[in-house]
C-alpha cells in the first residue's frame, strides 16, 4: 500500500518525504491556507521537491471550468493528479480529461455506489472519506471494503485512496482492506513510528547495557 501526505506545507512534506515513506502528496486551497502560504507558492515547491503523484484540486463546480481548469493544472508538472468533485459534471469532466490523457482523483466520495461512477468514468484514483462519514456515526471503513470488493469483480484498475484519514488505525485498516494508498495528514504520519512499548522497550536495553557494563561493538 501507498502512503501520501496530506498538507499543503512544503516544510510539513519534504520532513515527511526524507523518510522514504512517502509515495506522493493530496493537497488543496484550504491546506495550503492553513499553513500561511500562497497556495501557488506551495504547490511549487512541493512539486519540485517530491517525486510521485500530487494532486492539486479544481475550485470550479460545472464541467466546463473543471475540464478548463484541469488542462491548465498538469502544466505544473507531469506528476500531477487533477482533484476533481464527485457530481454529475465532475463525471462528465473525468472523462474528456481521462481521453486527453490527463490522470484524474475523484474526490468527496461517500458511498461504494459512487466510487463504481468514478471507476466507469476512468478515474485513475477514488478518494472515499472514511473520517468524515465516521464523524456522521457510519463506519467509514465499511466502505473501504465495499470498494475494494466491487472493484475486484470487475476487474477495474481505479487505486482507492483513502481520504479523511483520522487515525493510525485508519491507516492500519486501509491495508487490511486492501486499499491502494492512503493519504495521511503530518500528525497521523508520524504517530506511525511509535508504539508505547517500542519506546519501553528501548529504554530498557539502553538501561541494560549499561548496568552491566557492556562496550559498544563500534
Amino acid at each position: 500500500m501507498e502512503l501520501f501526505i496530506d498538507s499543503a506545507n512544503p516544510e510539513e512534506v519534504i520532513e515527511a518525504y526524507a523518510t522514504g515513506m512517502i509515495n506522493g502528496v493530496t493537497t488543496n486551497p484550504s491546506l495550503a491556507a492553513k499553513a500561511g502560504i500562497p497556495y501557488k507558492e506551495a504547490v511549487q515547491k512541493i512539486i519540485k521537491a517530491v517525486q510521485g503523484p500530487i494532486s492539486l484540486e479544481v475550485l470550479s463546480t460545472e464541467f466546463k471550468g473543471m475540464v478548463e481548469e484541469g488542462r491548465k493544472l498538469i502544466k505544473y508538472g507531469e506528476n500531477v493528479v487533477v482533484k476533481i468533485p464527485m457530481t454529475v459534471d465532475g463525471i462528465k469532466a473525468t472523462q474528456i480529461l481521462k481521453h486527453e490523457g490527463i490522470n484524474v482523483n475523484m474526490t468527496l466520495v461517500f458511498s461504494t455506489y459512487q466510487a463504481l461512477l468514478a471507476a466507469k468514468a476512468g478515474a485513475d484514483y477514488v478518494s472515499p472519506f472514511v473520517g468524515r462519514l465516521d464523524d456522521g456515526g457510519t463506519q467509514g471503513m465499511q466502505m473501504i471494503e465495499e470498494i475494494r470488493q466491487s472493484y475486484d469483480n470487475y476487474g477495474f484498475e481505479t487505486k482507492i485512496l483513502v481520504a479523511s484519514v483520522r487515525s493510525t488505525l485508519h491507516v492500519e485498516e486501509s491495508s487490511i482492506y486492501g486499499a491502494d494508498v492512503a493519504t495521511i495528514p503530518p500528525g497521523v504520519f508520524w504517530k506511525l513510528f511509535e508504539h508505547p512499548l517500542s519506546k519501553l522497550g528501548l529504554e530498557q536495553f539502553l538501561k541494560d547495557f549499561k548496568e552491566a557494563g557492556v562496550e559498544p561493538l563500534v
